[in-house]
């Protein structure tokens, strides 16, 4: 009997439904398996590249980590080459630290002024303010700090301009729209009801901002930071062209230094695949996917104890 109400056939519309959402979800499971398998793949490769360095080439894992100096070029009989990443690892971790240290305050301050002090036309003025900073390319932000920040430095603080606190400043202003834009999402996601019972005891303003929000949002807070910082030590070009880019220790914040991102920029392009030298890079490199996946594990614990608290 043929299935048709007000001349469509049931039938057919039927079977167009279920083909499309085959079709739906067979689309939506290859998506998610490509994302998978790239992101294996990946991590895969470059552990497969990066633990070469110490099962190939023989490169002591505690040397490589905590070693000091850097010359790949010294030859055997001059007691090389050395790949002492120590140096790297300290000038990444250190200008990391020391941008969220100036971008936490100010990123926090701004959503709190843009939910909470001017929520109109704060927000008119700020919200485009932080998109245009989040669209401008790295190597502008590198730019205007080679042309403004290192001259700054060199001629009012000391040194030669290029060093720690060049690179400070320049991933500072990279990581702020980061920290802004989680925090003001935070902010806004603090019941309306806490606000409004803080106002009916009395509170000020800036009480009810201090005590009740600030404390209800410190888990997001954390994590607008985290995330900043995950941004920060994995950023190259920008920080290359303000850091000096010294294979040593920096002595002050106006000496020159290096990160692992620069490091494996800069010389990459300068070896021969499958050498020790092209194989101590890659394992710069793992030891930055590792440092990413910590970043990322501590955002989701974050996020797990604040759905658990909430």
């Amino acid at each position: 009997m043929e299935d048709k109400v007000q001349g469509i056939d049931l039938t057919k519309k039927r079977g167009s439904i279920v083909f499309f959402d085959k079709l739906g979800f067979s689309l939506t499971f290859i998506s998610a398996i490509i994302l998978i398998i790239t992101t294996a793949s990946i991590y895969i490769f470059v552990a497969s590249k990066g633990f070469a360095t110490f099962f190939v080439n023989g490169v002591n894992i505690i040397d490589f980590l905590t070693g000091t100096e850097w010359n790949p070029l010294r030859t055997a009989e001059e007691g090389g080459p050395l790949y002492g990443t120590f140096p790297f690892i300290f000038g990444s971790f250190a200008v990391t630290f020391m941008a969220a240290l100036i971008s936490a305050p100010l990123g926090i301050g701004a959503a709190v002024f843009m939910t909470e002090i001017a929520p109109s036309w704060g927000q008119k003025i700020l919200q485009p303010v932080i998109e245009l900073l989040v669209g401008i390319p790295s190597v502008v932000y590198g730019f205007i700090g080679l042309t403004l920040v290192v001259p700054f430095i060199r001629n009012y603080v000391g040194g030669l301009g290029f060093g720690l606190l060049a690179g400070t400043i320049v991933l500072a202003v990279m990581i702020l729209p980061t920290i802004t834009s989680i925090s003001v999402d935070t902010l806004r996601a603090v019941p309306r009801e806490m606000k409004e019972g803080s106002y009916a005891l009395g509170a000020t303003r800036w009480q009810t901002i201090y005590r009740i929000l600030f404390r209800a949002s410190i888990p997001g807070f954390i994590t607008a930071v985290v995330f900043g910082m995950a941004r920060a030590f994995g950023e190259a070009l920008a920080v290359q062209m303000v850091l000096g880019n010294a294979p040593l220790i920096p002595k002050d914040l106006v000496s020159p230094a290096s990160t692992i991102t620069s490091i494996i920029t800069i010389n990459m392009g300068h070896t021969v695949s499958g050498s020790a030298e092209n194989n101590v890079l890659w394992s710069l490199a793992l030891l930055l996917l590792a440092m990413s996946a910590l970043f990322i594990f501590v955002i989701r614990m974050i996020a797990k104890r604040r759905r658990f608290t909430s």
